[in-house]
């Protein structure tokens, strides 16, 4: 048994082929995710003719419904056992893949849609508890190399991708589509048999149904996070713009952003992500993370108004010193989001995590263009600034939720990673 507080959970030594398993499901899910979201865009507007705007809301609202979901699916997850909410989520997500062959109108797209976000957002609640009953005696070391080959799955599949969209035929997206579905049907065949049918935890008496919404430390580490959040798509989303609408790099610095990105995360995730262990490794994580963020912008922001070469260096460097950053968000955003949460009440409070997060990633884009966009050097610089004040916020949420922790641990000894 590990003692509750640190982001070590309860369950004690897994056998290490429950977390081959589980990274071996989110691997075939995402390489499946990676084929269809690159080209989903393109089938929904031009096989199925659905104008772009249609497909925009469509999303947004099912986006949105899809929300709902979190809390509910994860008080469930802790009450009847997390791997079997996972499983009938991933069923549901693999029926409302194949559904999209047959759309042909805004409105069956936006049921099948929301149908499908309602399902992955409870998967997400679902998922989060698994991983904090698979992660064993080395939880940090676990989650990084998970989120090491979630990444490099998504990296796959949109590589794959690129065939369909180069054949640009309703069969080969299609192909696309059943293959995403059929990768939910493959992680969850590969959940079944590899991963333990884990029971409930036993509820302390003082457990309240909504625990999470009355902890103000994790709820405000899940605002800090959800917002910090807004990193993904500035190197995703605003900096492709920056770079196609303000400066005169060739439009293939674009593949490079995404190239350097995605290389810098699966190459240092599971190196840096396994030393953010404890909460405060996890606080100065996300210290270091906004610092890093802050001087990515600033370069970002200096990339316009030069020569080309100049444009070009300072891009790759800038989305090195992002990438950086993102490896130690993320790595202290799982070991707080983790940390922080009982372990008899995991589903609930991962479910709660991802409401935030995905309500952040959800407005990322209307605060990125119209804000950031919009402003140009100054919103660059503004958006950095919000980056290191939620750094700088993390060891103080992380001391605080520390505090309140029942039983608190004692801090394991500083290790290079804290300083």
């Amino acid at each position: 048994m590990t003692k509750r507080g640190s982001s070590r959970q309860v369950s004690s030594q897994p056998a290490a082929g429950a977390q081959r398993a589980l990274i071996a499901a989110n691997f075939v899910n995402r390489v499946g995710n990676g084929l269809f979201n690159t080209a989903s865009i393109l089938y929904f507007t031009f096989v199925v003719h659905l104008p772009a705007t249609q497909v925009g809301l469509g999303l947004t609202i099912a986006g949105l419904v899809g929300l709902v979901a979190g809390l509910p699916a994860g008080n469930l997850a802790d009450r009847i056992g997390p791997r079997t909410i996972w499983l009938a989520a991933l069923a549901v997500q693999a029926v409302a893949m194949t559904a999209f062959v047959w759309i042909d109108s805004w409105l069956t797209f936006t049921l099948v849609a929301t149908v499908e976000r309602l399902a992955a957002t409870a998967g997400g609640a679902a998922g989060g508890g698994l991983i904090a009953r698979a992660s064993g005696e080395s939880p940090a070391a676990f989650r990084a190399k998970l989120r090491t080959y979630v990444n490099l799955g998504v990296v796959m599949g949109t590589l794959g991708s690129a065939f369909a969209i180069q054949i640009d035929t309703r069969p080969a997206y299609t192909v696309l589509i059943l293959a995403n579905a059929a990768s939910f049907a493959v992680a969850g065949l590969i959940a079944f048999i590899g991963i333990p049918n884990y029971q409930p935890l036993p509820r302390p008496k003082e457990h309240r149904q909504w625990a999470v919404l009355t902890d103000r430390p994790y709820m405000s580490f899940v605002a800090l996070w959800s917002v910090m959040g807004l990193q993904y798509q500035t190197v995703s989303l605003l900096l492709p713009l920056w770079l196609t609408t303000q400066t005169d790099a060739p439009r293939w610095i674009v593949v490079v952003v995404y190239i350097v990105n995605n290389g810098v995360c699966l190459a240092l995730q599971s190196k840096l992500g396994s030393k953010v262990e404890t909460l405060r490794q996890g606080g100065r994580a996300l210290r270091l993370a906004g610092i890093l963020f802050l001087v990515s912008c600033i370069l970002m922001a200096l990339s316009a108004d030069v020569p080309t070469w100049v444009t070009l260096a300072l891009t790759v460097v800038a989305v090195t010193i992002h990438s950086l950053g993102e490896v130690w968000e993320s790595s202290g955003g799982y070991a707080l989001g983790f940390g922080l949460a009982p372990d008899h009440a995991q589903g609930q409070y991962q479910g709660f995590l991802g409401v935030g997060f995905n309500a952040g990633q959800a407005l990322a884009p209307l605060v990125l263009t119209g804000a950031v966009l919009a402003l140009g050097h100054p919103g660059w610089l503004l958006l950095g600034v919000l980056f290191l004040g939620l750094g700088v916020a993390g060891p103080p949420v992380a001391a605080w939720g520390e505090r309140t922790r029942p039983g608190k641990p004692e801090e394991a000894p500083l290790s290079k990673a804290d300083h």
